[in-house]
Parts: structure tokens; C-alpha cells; sequence
């Protein structure tokens, strides 16, 4: 397919309808349009971001595993659903590198961060995920040169909901490249970004060259199309193995397997609306030729069928696809879950309009 029609496609399966979809390009238009002027006062200042930077109480200088954590907060305030993401990557091995975008932050939070990461920064906001990444990744390889593991993670996702712990070894039992929990084929097979593991000091080499190559942006469709549209697809031409946790395929298989999944698909797109009554293997032709948001249109499989331990914010506080039954979320958070649904609430309360 090619890529004008690939987009065209990826537009209208997000969306939803062809009227929703042309509101979507006017929207992303007037975005880019206002982002450009930043992004050159951006430059002008040669990319000056960094307001803060602190080593945690314990800078574990001899780490072999290194996350990225980026967070972002209206209020300034770090929740303790956040707080419990970053101790279960440090108890996973990583030394984090916290970084956040809030306008301020408080400073009982930042001590709080400290007492658990080994460094926390302070940027300003600009350029999102990826431009933090490209920010902090010389000053990451400097205090790691020797790191064999390079974690990428932002706090867009809600939970864990189940221990991740199993997952977290999955992905490490996959050798040497980088691998991704979810992948899309919206847009062209890419590794969703909110939680990426780069392993082997090739792999890792590789991921942080194309961090500092990356141009940042407040335009967060170039940031997608600059960042995590282009990841995947510039690490396979450098010869590593690309691979996700919970591949589309396998998505699918469960979700087209199940006649509640069915029922819930049927409802989240008007493409789907006769999924039900189509043979088995039209349904999978339809799903492949008009792919879908695994996180978002697929989220109840994900969850309930393959046990995926997270909740994406967005899906949950602003529902863009205007999906059925998001507003039973609660319903599928266990009692005893890492982060239940009084944790994630209390964050989702903290946060402003925005959403990354």
C-alpha cells in the first residue's frame, strides 16, 4: 500500500468516520501550523530544556539497565500511581532516570522521586516524549556507559492493573534488539512508544544514536511521525530484531476467537458493525486491511483475554474513538492490583485536560 493511502486508512480507522476523520486533518493542520513558530524559537535557543538536574540518593553508577521515565503533571505533582510505576521498574533492575515536564514541581514530590531514581530531571515542556528522551540520552550514556539495557517509558499508561513481572521477563527472554509490549500497523508497523526495552549494547548503541539524531517538535503528530512511526522501522534497517509482547496478530486471534470480544468490537467501529455475522476469515481480512489502535479499540482483549497489565490514560479520560463500555474500566482492575482503581482515580483527578 502506499504511504498516502496508508495514512488515509490509518486516519479513518482512528477516527471512525470520514466526517470525524476531516475534522481530525484540520485539527492536526492548525496543530502544525501553530507548532512551527516554536519549534524555531526552539532552535534559536540551541534546544535549552533542562531547568533541573539532581542525582537520586542512591545514583547507582554501576547499573546495567537504565529506564527513561518521562512524566508530565499540570498541577506538578508526581501521584502515587506514578511513584508506584517508578519503584517497579527499580525494583526490576533499572537504575530510572525521572524526568519531568510539569511547569514546577513540588519539592516534596522531587524528594520523593529522589528517594527512589537514581537521576531526576527537570525539562521544559517541549518536544513530549521523545524530545525528553533526546534531552537526557548523552547525559544517561555518560553516567552508563557500559549499560546493556535501555528502557524508554512514559506515564501515559494506567496501572499496572496485573503484576508486570512476567511480562517484564518475556520481554527480556527475547535476546538481543528492541522489543515493545503493543504494536500497531496504523500508520505502518511500529512499536507503541510508552514502553520500549532496547537490549545488548548494539541495540542500545543504535536507540540512543537515533534519540540524539531526532529532531523535537511541539507538534505531537511530527513527534509521532519523526519518533515512534520511524523507531521501528530505522532499528530492523540496522539489523536488530523488532518485536512486541502482545503482537497484533495475537491480539486479534483472541479478540476474533471470543463472542463477547466480537460483540465489543462490533461497537467501537462503524466498519465493524456486521463483524458478527461475517465468516471467520473475513473478519480477520477486515481487521488487517483497516487496523486498529491495540490499546484503544482492542483494549477489553488486551486486558481480559491476554492479561496486558496497563490502561491507556487517553482511552480512559477522553475516549476519542467514543468506544462502548470504557466507563467500565473498574470492573476489570483486580482488588489486590498494583495500582487498583482508588490509585488510578486519584491520578486521573490530578491531571489536567491536556493528555499526551
Amino acid at each position: 500500500m502506499d504511504p498516502h493511502r496508508r495514512r488515509g486508512v490509518h486516519g479513518y480507522s482512528t477516527a471512525g468516520t470520514w466526517s470525524r476523520l476531516a475534522w481530525r486533518a484540520a485539527e492536526m493542520a492548525i496543530e502544525i501550523g501553530t507548532a512551527l513558530p516554536k519549534d524555531a524559537v526552539h532552535a534559536l535557543w540551541r534546544g535549552r530544556t533542562l531547568r533541573r538536574l539532581e542525582a537520586g540518593r542512591d545514583p547507582q553508577l554501576q547499573a546495567r539497565s537504565v529506564a527513561l521515565f518521562v512524566h508530565y503533571s499540570a498541577t506538578g505533582r508526581v501521584s502515587e500511581m506514578v511513584l508506584r510505576q517508578v519503584h517497579l521498574l527499580a525494583e526490576e533492575g533499572f537504575a530510572v532516570v525521572f524526568i519531568t515536564m510539569a511547569d514546577s514541581i513540588a519539592e516534596s514530590d522531587w524528594r520523593a522521586v529522589r528517594d527512589v531514581a537514581a537521576l531526576v530531571a527537570h525539562r521544559r515542556n517541549f518536544g513530549r516524549d521523545f524530545g525528553a528522551w533526546h534531552d537526557l540520552i548523552d547525559e544517561a550514556r555518560q553516567r552508563w556507559p557500559e549499560a546493556e539495557e535501555l528502557m524508554l517509558v512514559n506515564d501515559s499508561m494506567l496501572g499496572p492493573i496485573r503484576c508486570p513481572r512476567l511480562d517484564f521477563a518475556a520481554l527480556r527472554q527475547g535476546g538481543a534488539g528492541l522489543f515493545g509490549l503493543t504494536e500497531s500497523l496504523q500508520g505502518g508497523p511500529h512499536l507503541q512508544s510508552y514502553l520500549l526495552l532496547a537490549r545488548g549494547r548494539a541495540a542500545v548503541d543504535d536507540l540512543a544514536r537515533f534519540l540524539t539524531a531526532f529532531r523535537p517538535s511541539q507538534s505531537k503528530w511530527l513527534v509521532v511521525k519523526r519518533g515512534e512511526l520511524r523507531l521501528a522501522r530505522w532499528m530492523r534497517t540496522r539489523g536488530h530484531r523488532v518485536a512486541a509482547l502482545f503482537g497484533y496478530q495475537r491480539l486479534l486471534d483472541a479478540a476474533l476467537s471470543d463472542p463477547a470480544e466480537l460483540a465489543q468490537l462490533s461497537g467501537s467501529h462503524p466498519l465493524l458493525r456486521e463483524i458478527e455475522a461475517l465468516p471467520p476469515r473475513e473478519r480477520a481480512a477486515l481487521l488487517q486491511a483497516h487496523p486498529l489502535n491495540p490499546t484503544q479499540h482492542l483494549w477489553v482483549a488486551l486486558v481480559r483475554k491476554l492479561g496486558f497489565p496497563f490502561l491507556k490514560t487517553e482511552l480512559v479520560r477522553r475516549n476519542p474513538g467514543q468506544l462502548p463500555n470504557v466507563d467500565t474500566w473498574p470492573t476489570l482492575v483486580p482488588q489486590d492490583a498494583p495500582c487498583p482503581a482508588t490509585v488510578i482515580r486519584a491520578h486521573l483527578e490530578s491531571l489536567d485536560s491536556s493528555v499526551r
